[in-house]
């Protein structure tokens, strides 16, 4: 009997400047149009009447070879007028919107008030920068990423940004999500059968992640999949490589570390990635740990450990 073509499609989920590099990644060494990438928007938000998706901004920037390399997020060669004309006028300049970028949220605001669907806005753009790749949110119904703080409640972005994440952190919710559709095509992608891989990528899993898992017919999806699913860590040496997410571990109770992460994804993946640095892992039960090199800071990091994370999962086959 002929054998079964071999699987190459690979679905990624993801946040932003952290998971947007591994995704990079992944589609610098499979078929870009094999790769589906799912993007968390729970931290998408409106700001000075523009709706600001940032993750699946990031992912578009990265993939397009538009994304900052200093600052990590927004797009390279920014100007800043923009932000300059609004301080003179005395308005609310916590949250930066470069001028290119700016482009972004106005014609994503444009679009979504002429009715069309954050999916098809996605896709628009993808398409216009060349990115071959399926770049998806997680649903096109609003998710709000909630923290409860030792300043009371606080959106996402306020808690991020505006207060630069110096509340202490008691609580995370994500209202609407339990009733949000998962985007539909996403869900296709996690049951194909020709899935070769689900990628949980190195994004902060509490408010990056666990958004996207917080959607019922994700968390399914997971816990039915037929193929390995391997999630790499966001935290290297007890520290994250970007953002709160060592500052929320230690603040939620629990030990700063990659392993952490990896109890948080039990029951929904099959192998979790630690730094090649990391001392030798406790056992994490139905747990496979891998240690290979995970900071990545040029683009042959990213390839590098895109193959490693594929590698693992073809092995788990």
């Amino acid at each position: 009997m002929p054998r079964a073509p071999k699987p190459t499609a690979v679905v990624a989920l993801c946040g932003g400047v952290g998971g947007a590099k591994l995704a990079d990644g992944l589609a610098r060494v499979i078929r870009s149009d094999e790769l589906t990438i799912v993007v968390n928007t729970g931290d998408d938000f409106r700001h000075l009447g523009l709706w600001i998706s940032p993750d699946i901004d990031s992912v578009l920037y990265a993939l397009a070879g538009l994304s900052d390399p200093v600052r990590g997020w927004g797009r390279r060669d920014e100007t800043w007028s923009f932000m300059a004309a609004l301080r003179q006028l005395q308005g609310p300049g916590w949250f930066q919107l470069g001028d290119a970028d700016l482009a972004t949220h106005v014609e994503r605001t444009y679009r979504l008030a002429q009715g069309e669907s954050l999916s098809a806005v996605t896709a628009r753009f993808a398409h216009v920068l060349g990115i071959l790749a399926r770049v998806l949110p997680m649903s096109d119904d609003p998710v709000s990423t909630q923290l409860l703080t030792d300043e009371g409640w606080l959106e996402f972005q306020d808690y991020f940004v505006h207060r630069q994440c110096r509340p202490r952190l008691e609580r995370i919710e994500f209202r609407d999500a339990e009733t949000a559709r998962a985007q539909p095509a996403a869900v296709a992608a996690l049951r194909r059968e020709d899935l070769r891989a689900i990628v949980i990528c190195p994004s902060n899993p509490f408010v990056s992640i666990e958004p996207i898992l917080a959607i019922p017919a994700f968390r399914d999806a997971l816990r039915e999949r037929r193929v390995p699913a391997i999630a790499v860590t966001p935290i290297i040496g007890g520290r994250a490589v970007k953002g709160p997410a060592a500052k929320m571990l230690s603040e939620l109770g629990l030990e700063v570390s990659g392993l952490s992460v990896a109890r948080r994804y039990a029951g929904l993946i099959d192998a979790f990635v630690l730094d090649h640095t990391d001392p030798p892992a406790v056992p994490v039960p139905g747990i496979t740990v891998s240690h290979v090199p995970t900071l990545m800071q040029s683009l042959e990091d990213r390839e590098q450990l895109a193959h490693a994370v594929l590698a693992l999962a073809d092995a788990l086959r």
